[in-house]
Order: structure tokens, then sequence, then C-alpha cells
């Protein structure tokens, strides 16, 4: 690895959703300020009250005190680091990469599949959940299947395979989950941190209903008059009540940043296993 400074070195994050945010916020937390956020010009954030990819469409997003903002190229990325701001490119092709040369890049796209992420993009290369091979096509995989294993460190073979069972909050998993009737086009009035009833109608795909099964605080929701598919997450609702929650990083993501922290320290330390 580089010389230099732990608080210099340059960390490249692809993806700005809420997992690869609370990675993002948690090593911007520790003093590694020089890390910048790739996404796509249309991200599909559920939670996004907690997600840096809003800067999107917002040009900025604060998130637990700590602030993203949209850049349009790699050469603003140096003026969002002197304000202690976290950079967000829309670089779905990762162009920023081989401008900037950073020592760490992390795949937190959490495609079930490796989209391309190479080891020799970075002299650790770090890939998060399903489709990576430590070892082969990334120096290390992150476990972020909930359970024993969550926010373990791999440095040979692979994560676990996706459950599709999302995790239990107050007692329910798939119930408190929104998922899209139909395909077509999603609208609703509402928003995360609202209130709704068990049963009560969230939104629309064209026409048809979508209800919560449980009720609770909507702790996550898609943007309004985004085009859907047949059994895509809209949204969750969190059955505790507690509005507070919608605006806080989960256990999940707090776990997996501190992993992220923990592979890059032993990096730096050369002691990678």
């Amino acid at each position: 690895m580089t010389e230099k400074r732990l608080c210099d070195w340059v960390v490249a994050l692809k993806g700005a959703g809420d997992l690869a945010s609370g990675v993002a916020w948690r090593l911007h937390r520790s003093g590694m300020h020089r890390l910048w956020m790739m996404e796509t010009s249309a991200p599909l954030a559920v939670r996004r009250g907690v997600s840096y990819c809003e800067a999107v469409y917002e040009k900025q997003k604060t998130v637990e005190g700590i602030t993203a903002v949209l850049v349009d190229d790699h050469r603003g990325i140096a003026g969002a680091w002197q304000e202690k701001r976290i950079p967000l490119l829309v670089d779905p092709e990762w162009r920023s990469i081989a401008a900037m040369a950073p020592d760490v890049v992390i795949d937190v796209i959490l495609a079930k599949k490796n989209l391309g992420t190479r080891r020799a993009e970075a002299p650790l290369v770090i890939g998060l959940g399903p489709g990576f091979e430590a070892g082969r096509d990334v120096h290390a995989v992150i476990e972020t299947n909930r359970g024993h294993y969550l926010g373990r460190v791999l440095y040979s073979g692979r994560a676990e395979a996706n459950t599709g069972i999302p995790g239990n909050i107050g007692g329910y998993t798939i119930e408190r989950v929104l998922r899209s009737p139909a395909d077509g086009c999603f609208s609703t009035h509402l928003n995360p941190g609202d209130r709704v009833e068990k049963d009560a109608i969230v939104g629309q795909v064209d026409g048809v209903a979508v209800q919560a099964a449980v009720g609770g605080v909507i702790r996550g929701l898609i943007r309004t008059s985004t085009p859907v598919r047949t059994g895509m997450k809209l949204g969750d609702v969190d059955p505790r009540g507690s509005a507070a929650y919608y605006k806080r990083i989960s256990d999940k993501s707090i776990a997996i940043g501190g992993a992220v922290l923990e592979a890059v320290l032993c990096a730096f330390h050369n002691e990678m296993h």
C-alpha cells in the first residue's frame, strides 16, 4: 500500500443507497474525508431518508450530520473535500476511478452479482455481499446477510447467498415490505416518516392499489412517478411506530460500515489475512 497517512487515503464508493451511505458515513466519521460516491442518473433508493443518492435529485443530502453534495465531474471533488462534505458524482461507468487513482474501491451496489469490479482498480478493492470472490475479483468481501456472520471480513471465498427475506423488525419480515402489484408507474402522496394503518392505501401502480400489510411508520418509499415492475420493492413500514427511525442509519449499515473500516485498517497496517 501507499506511504500516505490513513486520513489521506482516497476512497471510491460505487453506489450511494442506504447501505453505501452508512459505509461512507462511518468512514467519514472516522476521519477518512477523502472519499467520493458514484451513482446512476436515476437512483432507486427506498430508504431515502438515509441515502446520499438523493443528492442526485436534491443537489445535496444530509444524513445524521454529514452532508453529500452533487458535483459535476471529478474536478469538483476536491472542493467538496475542503468543505468536509462527501462529493457525489453521476458516474455509472465509474470513469472517475481512472482519473482519481483511489487507494480503496468499495462496491456497494448490492446487485447480487459483480458488474465489473476488478482487483486492478485499486490497491484495496472490497465487495459487499454476494457476487464477489475474495482473492479473485476483489481483495476482501464483507458479509451482508443478517445473522451470525453479518459484518465478517472475508479474505477468501464468497459471502452467503441472498435469502430474499427482509430483516425482522417488530416481529415482521415479509409483511412490512411494500411491493409493486403490477408493471407501470408508481404514484403516492406519502413520504418516509408518515404514519399508516394496517390495510391503508400507500399508493398505486397504474390504478392498482398498494396496501400496507402492517401499520406503523413508513421507513422507506421510492419517489412518486417512478417506473416499476411487478414484485419490485417500493418501500417498507416500521411497525415499531417511531418516526425518528426513518432518518437513522440502520443497525445493519452501521455494522457493515464497521467491517469496511476494519478491512481498510488491516490494509493500512499490512495485516490482510
